[in-house]
């Protein structure tokens, strides 16, 4: 997850439309997740960074016919689309378009034991940290 948050970063750089769609289970109770929140705004800064303008300037006036249909907006228009289902555990998909391509990043996690890694790396790691830093996101132990 952590990959494909650093790669949609590095491809907003090259793309003027994308959308993050993120999956979990139906107990999860925030909506869009955390990750999907920090994906979209690392895609943003990325964007920033590069002097680009928002995401998606140029798509017609959204003309929803249910409010939320085409997703939250998140900074620099970029929409953010949260699924909520049983038998889900935790997905994140980042679709870039472009006139004739689309680029999809994809990560899934099919088993919570995916995440004791990265738990026993920060934990190992956050330890070295100056007392009271606030420290969030396991890339900044990668």
């Amino acid at each position: 997850a952590v990959l494909l948050m650093k790669f949609a970063a590095e491809a907003s750089r090259y793309f003027e439309h994308a959308e993050v769609i993120e999956l979990h289970h139906n107990q999860k109770l925030d909506a869009p997740s955390g990750t999907a929140l920090l994906t979209a705004q690392n895609m943003w800064q990325a964007r920033l960074d590069q002097k680009k303008s928002t995401f998606g300037a140029d798509n017609a006036k959204d003309s929803e016919l249910l409010p939320g249909a085409r997703g939250a907006k998140a900074k620099g228009n970029l929409h953010i689309h949260s699924i909520r289902l049983p038998g889900l555990v935790a997905h994140q998909e980042v679709l870039f378009g472009s006139k004739g391509q689309l680029l999809t990043l994809r990560h899934d996690s099919f088993d919570r034991t995916c995440f004791m890694p990265g738990v026993a790396l920060a934990a190992h790691e956050i330890v070295k940290s100056p007392p009271g830093e606030l420290v969030v996101g396991l890339e900044h132990f990668l």
